[in-house]
């Protein structure tokens, strides 16, 4: 029998105890996918004393289907298609490049918005948790480990408060080390293990990133894409 989080804050609360031995690894670096990723990566960060930043992805919607992922895009470029979505509905290869077009418009201006003129953070030769609300297809994830991975951190970890069981078997297959706190079958959504699962806001973001920047300014140097 598997419990609801109340919320985000609650799970991220429940997440950081279960990585607890990060605490003292030197330059940790804790990244949140936004916007439901970075609530609970706050607190995450918070008590584990770590940094924190955003890494921007968004999910393709398959056609007239748009919470089904056909694939996802990162920050940097990156796409990674779910061929088997894309087989199964047989997506045309225009359809893909125009939401791909339409998404990177949305992830650029999330881009610019949560950080500035700021350049991502340094990942290389750094212990980087990255974490989100829940794992359903797990694309928007995939994409963002494997363009993490470009950047050479010398460990990259996944933690989620819960996650499909293909999903998060997936992962630890893509990642140094996946932690999904709850794997409940049958899995549904991910929001139907939150008691209150109201959309986060782009200000909520901001706001978080601003506060766990005070509080872990971290390091301070910084690398382009």
């Amino acid at each position: 029998m598997f419990n609801r989080f109340v919320d985000r804050e609650n799970a991220g609360r429940v997440l950081a105890q279960k990585l607890l031995k990060y605490k003292e690894i030197p330059d940790l670096l804790i990244i949140g996918l936004p916007r439901g990723g970075v609530v609970v990566a706050f607190e995450v960060a918070r008590a584990l004393q770590a940094q924190l930043d955003v890494f921007i992805v968004r999910k393709l919607g398959a056609p007239y289907q748009p919470e089904l992922a056909m694939g996802a895009i990162a920050e940097g470029g990156m796409l990674l298609l779910n061929d088997a979505v894309v087989n199964y509905l047989s997506i045309s290869k225009e359809f893909i490049e125009q939401t791909a077009k339409e998404e990177m418009v949305e992830l650029e201006r999330r881009q610019k918005l949560y950080r500035g003129d700021r350049a991502m953070t340094k990942i290389a030769g750094r212990t980087v948790i990255v974490v989100d609300d829940g794992l359903a297809t797990g694309a928007t994830m995939k994409v963002a480990v494997r363009a993490l991975k470009r950047k050479e951190p010398s460990k990259l970890v996944v933690a989620v408060p819960v996650g499909a069981v293909s999903t998060c078997a997936e992962l630890k297959e893509e990642a140094d080390e996946t932690v999904c706190l709850m794997t409940p079958e049958p899995f549904s959504a991910v929001g139907s293990w939150f008691e209150n699962f109201e959309q986060t806001t782009d200000q909520q973001v901001r706001e978080l990133l601003q506060k766990a920047h005070e509080l872990y300014p971290g390091h301070q140097s910084s690398q382009k894409e």
